[in-house]
């Protein structure tokens, strides 16, 4: 719920919105859904997303956003490029949807006449909040609803929970029948759960249910398959069911609505887990929740064992696929 004054603009015919996310994963996928509900509420504005290079497949053909303004920092050719490109058009409002220093600037930069961001007491940053001329407070406890809570704020108010993805392409090998996927690299080593625990998960499901698992992650740990965000997108596709912790691939797979399992550790499946009802959270009980980029594999991590998570992904294969909640 939105604790602040809800922005209510006189919509005229067009207009033009800037969206920024920069990064990463996961966190665009947490954001699509609000710029979505942005796109629906304000018919024919044009919509643009600023974001980095690396993550533009994630958006490659989105029907809500118009014109994709990659943001690259790498060499300072490179970075008056985007500059130049983020100010190649004029901007009613701009939504940051990251709170940091460095998105709060990409908006400011971009001279929109009003910026929406959360306020300070709800972001990493708090000297982002000094940017924003209109702030919103959420008290939702998923990120993806607190987007849709700061979309709201900008006047967006008629929510759609759109998590639309392009379909992917092929890259490198995958089994012909049933296979699971597993993502088990995250951005903080304190999130993975280890290697080891994916060996041996790998061989009870081939010797007792005859179904592989597939590692889409680094070689030599199993049946791997290496793949750009494409690739991954298809594969996820593809999988009869994933095995994730809180990174990217596993919020692709909510968002495509596919069944597995999500272990989780240090941070809060409540607010970084999976949207909707599909994948099923192990944690271990009475963990406390840390946001400390952790150099090492967390010891709520290795509290989940390899036979826990067979006996609950076993459920899950052998139960109907459950229905999908949502539009992908």
């Amino acid at each position: 719920m939105v604790t602040c004054e809800i922005f209510t603009p006189v919509k005229p015919a067009s207009g033009h919105i800037l969206i920024v996310r920069l990064g990463a994963m996961g966190d665009i996928i947490h954001a699509l859904p609000a710029v979505a509900t942005l796109k629906h509420n304000f018919p024919g504005w044009r919509l643009s997303w600023a974001v980095e290079p690396r993550w533009i497949p994630l958006l490659a053909g989105n029907p809500f956003v118009d014109r994709i303004v990659p943001i690259d920092r790498k060499g300072l050719d490179n970075f008056r490029a985007s500059w130049r490109e983020l100010r190649a058009e004029r901007y009613d409002f701009a939504v940051d949807f990251q709170g940091l220093i460095k998105s709060a600037l990409t908006a400011s930069f971009a001279r929109p006449k009003q910026i929406f961001g959360f306020h300070q007491s709800q972001i990493r940053e708090r000297a982002a909040g000094l940017f924003y001329s209109r702030k919103a407070s959420s008290q939702a406890p998923h990120v993806v609803d607190r987007n849709l809570d700061l979309a709201a704020s900008a006047g967006a108010t008629s929510a759609i929970k759109n998590f639309w993805l392009p379909p992917g392409a092929p890259e490198g090998s995958l089994p012909a029948g049933d296979f699971v996927l597993a993502s088990p690299l995250a951005g903080w080593r304190s999130k993975q759960w280890p290697i080891e625990y994916y060996r041996i998960l790998a061989a009870r499901l081939r010797e007792e249910l005859g179904v592989p698992l597939v590692l889409n992650g680094p070689p030599g740990s199993g049946l791997d398959h290496i793949s750009g965000i494409s690739g991954l997108i298809d594969a996820t596709r593809r999988a009869t069911a994933v095995i994730g912790v809180d990174s990217g691939p596993l919020h692709i797979a909510a968002a495509l609505a596919k069944p597995g399992i999500a272990i989780f550790g240090p941070t809060d499946p409540a607010r970084n887990g999976p949207y909707g009802d599909t994948l099923q959270v192990l944690r271990a009980p009475g963990v406390a929740t840390t946001y400390q980029r952790g150099a090492e594999i967390d010891p709520a991590m290795l509290a989940i064992a390899p036979e826990t998570v067979f006996e609950s992904l076993k459920t899950v294969l052998c139960s109907s696929s459950p229905s999908p909640t949502r539009t992908r």
